[in-house]
């Protein structure tokens, strides 16, 4: 029980308290737009990320149904 105490519990204590000064280190909030402003446009731009997480799921669906087909 001691040895837990000392190799997980303890660190993770630290770290929880080392990072809770930043955590708190943000400025007051606006409160969002006033009443009667048109809505600000929040478009995302999915073009590059999209695409390479597209890619990496069909390379990885392909190399999935090649291993498969080796072990049948």
């Amino acid at each position: 029980m001691k040895s837990l105490c000392l190799n997980r519990l303890l660190p993770a204590l630290a770290l929880i308290v080392a990072c809770s000064g930043t955590l708190l280190a943000q400025g007051p909030s606006t409160g969002g737009p006033a009443p009667g402003t048109p809505p600000a446009t929040t478009d995302v731009p999915l073009d590059g990320g999209a695409s390479l997480l597209l890619a990496g799921g069909v390379a990885y669906g392909l190399k999935r149904l090649r291993n498969r087909r080796k072990k049948a």
